[in-house]
C-alpha cells in the first residue's frame, strides 16, 4: 500500500488537487483510508519540499509564478537533454520500440489535453530510465514533480498536441539511430515549443 506522501503527491499529479486548493488534514485522512498522523507528516514533507505553502494556519497547493516557470524549463531542458543523450546511447532496442508504440498510441488522446499531459509524462518518464543513469532520473523526478503545480498543460493550446507527438517522434528517431546530439537537439526544442506555448497561453490571461 502507497504511504500518505506518495498518495497525497500523486493526487496533485493527477489534478485532483489544483495550486491554489486547500488541503485539509482530516479530509486527506478520511479520503485517503489513513490516520492523520502520516497525513501530518506527508503534508509537512510537502511543505518542505515547496510543494505546499502556507495560508495563515492552512496549507494551500503551491502555484508556480512567471520567473519559477522559466527556471524551472531552464533546468529541465538540460536534464532531459542529457537524459536524451544518454537513451541514444544506451537505450535497448526493447526500450526504443516502447517508446514508439507509446507516441502510435497516444494520438487517440490527442483531443483530450489532460489525457494527452499524463501521456506525455509517461514518455518522457520512459526516456529518462532509457537513459540508465538512476542519479538522472532523481533529478528529471524532481522537476517533474514541480511541473505539476502548473496550473493548466500547455497541450491544451489549439494544435500543441499534433505538433508535441511529432517531435516525440524526432526524438525517438534520433535516439534510434544513436545520434546523441540529434536526441538532444530535438528534446531541447520539444521543450522550447512547450515553453513558448505556455507563454502564448499566459498572455491572453492578461486583459488591458
Amino acid at each position: 500500500m502507497k504511504d500518505a506522501y506518495t498518495l497525497i503527491l500523486s493526487a496533485i499529479d493527477a489534478g485532483y488537487y489544483r495550486p491554489g486548493d486547500r488541503l485539509v488534514e482530516s479530509e486527506l485522512a478520511e479520503r485517503f483510508g489513513v490516520s492523520r498522523t502520516p497525513v501530518r507528516e506527508a503534508l509537512q514533507r510537502l511543505e518542505t519540499q515547496a510543494m505546499l505553502v502556507r495560508d495563515g494556519r492552512s496549507l494551500i497547493v503551491a502555484t508556480l509564478d512567471h520567473n519559477q516557470l522559466a527556471e524551472l524549463y531552464t533546468v529541465r531542458a538540460e536534464l532531459e537533454a542529457l537524459a536524451a543523450r544518454l537513451a541514444a546511447r544506451h537505450a535497448t532496442p526493447e526500450e526504443v520500440r516502447v517508446l514508439a508504440q507509446m507516441v502510435a498510441e497516444d494520438h487517440a488522446a490527442v483531443d483530450n489535453p489532460e489525457a494527452l499531459a499524463r501521456a506525455n509524462r509517461r514518455f518522457h518518464r520512459q526516456i529518462h530510465l532509457a537513459s540508465h543513469n538512476r542519479y538522472l532520473v532523481q533529478q528529471l523526478d524532481l522537476v517533474h514533480r514541480s511541473m505539476a503545480l502548473m496550473a493548466r498543460t500547455s497541450l491544451a493550446a489549439e494544435g500543441r498536441g499534433n505538433a508535441a507527438l511529432d517531435e516525440h517522434q524526432a526524438v525517438i528517431d534520433a535516439i534510434a539511430a544513436g545520434d546523441a546530439a540529434g536526441a538532444d537537439a530535438a528534446i531541447r526544442a520539444h521543450i522550447s515549443n512547450a515553453w513558448e506555448t505556455r507563454l502564448r497561453l499566459e498572455a491572453t490571461e492578461y486583459h488591458v
